[in-house]
């Protein structure tokens, strides 16, 4: 008896994704596009006028009741009781070694009420991992509503022109990882946050997950986008634009055997919260002892050649000494780029890796991250 691939989960913009001609691939469990006009015609898009991305696929989490922030501080590293009503922070799920179950944003609502938004490909696994934590605890209720939204990005430097034509909200007032209600395209009690996984400026609104609404809206900003020369884009730029901007990617950078001081994310670590919180003994421990064995580091090939995810690293002497986690070309900064894990003693001396591609050991330096800046207006 064989047994049956699982059927792919779908967005309600699965049709019109496929109308418009995109090529679809199996993303954790989705049908979601990874291209449409191209990579790099994508990736340019978002880089100098505006692109579309459907991001539906994410998890939404919700916290509601009188002990959410408690709640919230006990599984998150960073220090959710610094959020106002209507704003949002990058953090992480750990577990009690101190590793990532996945990295999140936390959205204040409400003075008792949180969304977490959480990978797709990891979604079921932290409902579960976040049940388990704390989905007992008095005065508190978990829902995944993650089924209830489609959620749309638009991003690049005309974003706010496009959206600003489709809402009354004043768009120019929302700061960075802020995020308020109001109406997108005739739909009311729409979420505009201005975060973004690109580099660039940008929003996301998150709409209910309909098929009418979500075509509805989805045809309503690219219309609005056309004079700007709008792309609809998929996860093959969301990926080159989120290495050139160096953020990490769940699986890749991060992943419940790496810690977030491995991972360069000791910005948003928040130690010394008043919140006792999972992983926090072990990563006080382990900073205590000197730092991890291990480190994160950017990388820009000088010869010839694209380090691809997996591609050993070595050092002078032609001895593996680690790995890339994600490597391509960079279509805005026209050079090929990477991240990857080399011992500490290497990352603080900044001199020269090579990497094992194919049968060529190619040369790299270790250049700061991220990668790409956008220009401040």
């Amino acid at each position: 008896m064989t047994e049956q691939t699982p059927e792919l989960k779908k967005t309600a913009l699965n049709a019109t994704h496929r109308a418009l001609k995109a090529k679809m691939v199996d993303f954790g469990g989705w049908d979601m596009p990874v291209e449409y006009s191209g990579l790099i015609a994508e990736h340019m898009a978002v880089r100098t006028a505006v692109g579309l991305f459907d991001v539906s696929h994410m998890g939404e989490i919700q916290f509601r009741g009188p002990n959410s922030l408690d709640a919230v501080q006990r599984i998150t590293m960073n220090d959710a009781s610094k959020l106002e009503i209507g704003q949002a922070q990058y953090s992480a799920l750990l577990t009690p070694n101190g590793t990532v179950v996945d990295d999140i944003l936390v959205h204040k609502l409400g003075e008792h009420d949180y969304l977490l938004v959480v990978n797709a490909g990891t979604k079921d696994k932290d409902y579960a991992w976040i049940r388990s934590q704390v989905g007992v605890t008095h005065g508190i209720h978990i829902s995944d509503y993650s089924s209830y939204y489609s959620q749309l990005a638009i991003q690049g430097p005309r974003a706010l022109e496009t959206l600003q034509k489709l809402t009354k909200v004043d768009l120019a007032a929302i700061r960075n990882y802020r995020f308020t209600f109001g109406q997108v395209a005739g739909v009311h009690n729409t979420l505009i946050a201005r975060t973004g996984y690109s580099g660039e400026d940008g929003f996301e609104i998150y709409i209910p997950s309909d098929v009418a609404t979500s075509e509805k809206v989805w045809n309503a900003v690219m219309e609005a986008g056309a004079e700007f020369g709008i792309l609809p884009c998929g996860l093959g730029a969301r990926n080159t634009l989120r290495l050139e901007a160096g953020m990490p990617l769940y699986g890749h950078e991060i992943s419940d055997s790496i810690t977030p001081l491995e991972a360069g994310l000791e910005r948003w670590l928040k130690l010394g919260k008043p919140a006792d919180f999972l992983g926090r003994a072990a990563l006080q421990a382990l900073k205590d002892a000197g730092g991890p064995a291990n480190q994160l580091v950017g990388l820009e090939m000088v010869e010839r050649g694209i380090a691809r995810d997996g591609y050993p690293v070595l050092n002078e002497a032609g001895e593996t000494i680690g790995t890339v986690t994600s490597g391509s070309p960079a279509p805005f900064l026209k050079t090929n780029i990477a991240f990857a894990y080399v011992p500490r003693a290497v990352a603080e001396s900044k001199e020269d890796v090579f990497v094992q591609v194919r049968a060529n050991r190619v040369r790299a330096r270790q250049v700061p991250t991220p990668f790409y800046k956008r220009a401040k207006s």
